[in-house]
């Protein structure tokens, strides 16, 4: 309804589009709608994606504009500014957005490891092959000795949970109990 309604006069703002779905299908819709708002409806419009891409059109539409949010590094940890600067992002943010958002150091450990592994593929490469040739799906580290005993320290504790002989009171206070093991 949008791209059939939107004037010249109107402020569109879309969010994300193209997510949720697979990334070339994702890229492609963004990138159509975004070049139809340009082109057709020659709307104002805020559009804000993943999708680095597409800051490239930039270079192509004449009246697309690049902005990006102003980003610090500081003693390794990147801060974000909140203060809205002209230009691209000059790199994806995704793992760190990942690790403030509470993801367990494992997962953001395993997640760097694969975004590694994708860069230095061809990427121009067709998803089948890059799948077939990086080992992300078979070849998974071993779990660190920190995980492992994690791992049998919550094992040990639900082992010795007896369900049956719980109050709802005990059985609540033993999931927060095992959910404080789980986060350490």
């Amino acid at each position: 309804a949008i791209l059939n309604q939107a004037t010249e006069r109107s402020l569109v703002i879309l969010d994300e589009i193209g997510r949720g779905t697979a990334t070339f299908d994702g890229l492609s819709i963004a990138w159509a709608v975004m070049e139809h708002l340009h082109d057709s409806n020659r709307s104002r419009a805020l559009f804000a994606t993943h999708f680095h891409e597409l800051t490239q059109l930039g270079q192509r539409l004449n009246r697309l504009k690049n902005l990006t949010m102003r980003v610090a590094d500081w003693n390794g940890e990147v801060v974000f500014l909140h203060e809205v600067i002209s230009g691209a992002a000059d790199r994806s943010y995704g793992i760190q957005v990942a690790k403030l958002a509470g993801l367990p150091g494992s997962v953001v450990e395993r997640a760097k490891h694969i975004l590694s592994e994708l860069e230095a593929s061809d990427r121009r490469a067709p998803v089948e092959k890059l799948i077939a040739d990086l080992p992300l799906f078979s070849a998974r580290p071993a779990p660190t000795p920190r995980v492992e005993a994690k791992r049998d320290a919550l094992r040990e504790k639900l082992t010795a949970i007896d369900p049956d002989e719980l109050s709802p009171r005990n059985a609540l206070e033993a999931l927060y109990e095992l959910r404080k093991l789980a986060r350490e």
